[in-house]
């Protein structure tokens, strides 16, 4: 083993072991609904070759979001990457056979479409994380989401650090004010743009092609279908 496999293998560990009360943890928990039996195995490689894969070529920043969606990390393993966007993923940072983890059909989530959209468009290696990397859901209903609370948001700290420490980016781009109150706490000076969701697409396309020099097209801003 290589000491850059070694170093991922630490942190894919560090983020297996979290547990917190009506979170699902993708890579150490299996869904009896929908997950293939060696799911949460299949969710920790796919974390271990996107970061391997950064570390390879170098990112040009990290794109931080609130937690993972039912829809969508939940299921991959990958934050703001649904089933539907595994082959961009591997595509954008040169990452091999990224795999689904559950069975049926492939579900798309409407924020990660939106996210897809500007990645493919800027075309830069950018890494995907958030704040709480694990699904939080209301308590008992595992298929909804909510956001991550103060607590969980602290006790997570320290993977933030480590991560951020690992692949050193340019930038930090945070999507949406709890990630932006989340980088402040680390002494990060991020750029915010607006989350896609509840109605901020328009207002998150703009700002991501201010922060990349790109000009906004009607194609870019064009509403997306509701799911999710």
């Amino acid at each position: 083993m290589t000491a850059r496999s070694a170093v991922i293998d630490e942190f894919v560990t560090f983020v297996a072991e979290l547990k917190f009360d009506d979170a699902f943890n993708p890579y150490s928990d299996t869904c009896a609904d929908f997950d293939r039996p060696d799911a949460a195995a299949i969710r920790r490689g796919n974390l271990a070759k996107v970061l391997e894969a950064a570390l390879a070529t170098g990112v040009e920043s990290i794109w931080i979001a609130r937690d993972l969606g039912y829809r969508g990390g939940r299921r991959t393993g990958l934050a703001l990457t649904d089933e539907a966007h595994l082959n961009a993923h591997a595509r954008l940072l040169g990452a091999e056979n990224l795999r689904r983890s559950t069975l049926g059909p492939a579900t798309a989530e409407r924020t990660a479409t939106v996210i897809w959209r500007m990645l493919i468009e800027i075309g830069k290696p950018i890494f995907l994380w958030n704040v709480f990397p694990l699904h939080p859901h209301e308590p008992g209903r595992p298929m909804t989401n909510r956001s991550h609370t103060r607590y969980e948001r602290h006790a997570c700290r320290h993977v933030m650090v480590a991560l951020l420490d690992l692949l050193a980016p340019q930038s930090v781009l945070a999507i949406g004010r709890d990630a932006e109150a989340a980088m402040a706490d680390l002494g990060i000076a991020a750029k915010r743009v607006r989350h896609p969701s509840y109605g901020g697409q328009p207002e998150f396309i703009a700002g991501v092609c201010e922060h990349y020099g790109l000009q906004v097209r009607r194609s870019m801003d064009e509403t997306l279908p509701l799911f999710g």
